[in-house]
């Protein structure tokens, strides 16, 4: 599957080619890094064929914002359905191939000052309180002073390991979105939460 290629299950039409090479350009070198011609080029069609489709490069972002989002909200649903932890990082890397360009468009998204990526983030605080709710009912943490607060720490945090990925994958030579390296940053994520940055190893 290329690295631009659909999550959400579709007819390969001409259309869907040319917003998946814009994500994956987007996701690479930024929204005013790219043109419409270099868009149509990677997909291997005339610049008058991306503006036939979607009128012009912010109608092509904005049809990108939301493929983006439908992918999360098909992530998160699922992720809620089969009773997850609450890691965004997790339900991503168990659910989105490998090699796919949603998660470094994740960024531009959410600090845009747009409808498409406040929903997002909604979306995505709905699952952290939700697991916080969850961790209190079983007695596995607390909530806090600041219930809210407590539950948007933890997203922050998880999507640090998102939006950070390839700079944490060259400091600590693995993929934090890997299995591997979702043991490896789970081990210390839960060692702090649970004993702070004071714990010792042999309590573990």
């Amino acid at each position: 599957m290329r690295a631009g290629s659909s999550e959400v299950a579709e007819d390969r039409t001409s259309r869907a080619v040319v917003r998946d090479e814009a994500l994956r350009l987007f996701a690479e070198r930024g929204v005013e890094g790219v043109s419409v011609r270099q868009v149509a080029a990677a997909a291997g069609v005339s610049p008058g064929l991306v503006v036939h489709h979607f009128g012009s490069k912010e109608g092509l972002r904005e049809a990108v914002d939301r493929y983006v989002v439908a992918v999360f909200e098909k992530v998160l649903k699922e992720a809620i359905a089969g009773g997850s932890s609450g890691s965004v990082a997790e339900a991503m890397a168990g659910q989105l191939p490998e090699g796919s360009a949603v998660p470094g468009y994740l960024s531009r998204l959410l600090t845009a000052d747009g409808e498409a990526g406040r929903a997002l983030f909604r979306g995505l605080f709905e699952l952290s309180r939700q697991a916080l709710a969850g961790m209190v009912e079983s007695g596995m943490a607390t909530p806090g002073r600041d219930p809210l607060v407590r539950a948007a720490f933890l997203l922050v945090n998880d999507l640090a390991v998102v939006l950070l990925r390839r700079r944490i994958q060259e400091v600590i030579g693995v993929d934090p979105l890997s299995a591997a390296g979702l043991e490896r940053w789970g081990d210390e994520v839960l060692a702090v939460y649970g004993g702070g940055l004071r714990e010792r190893e042999e309590t573990r």
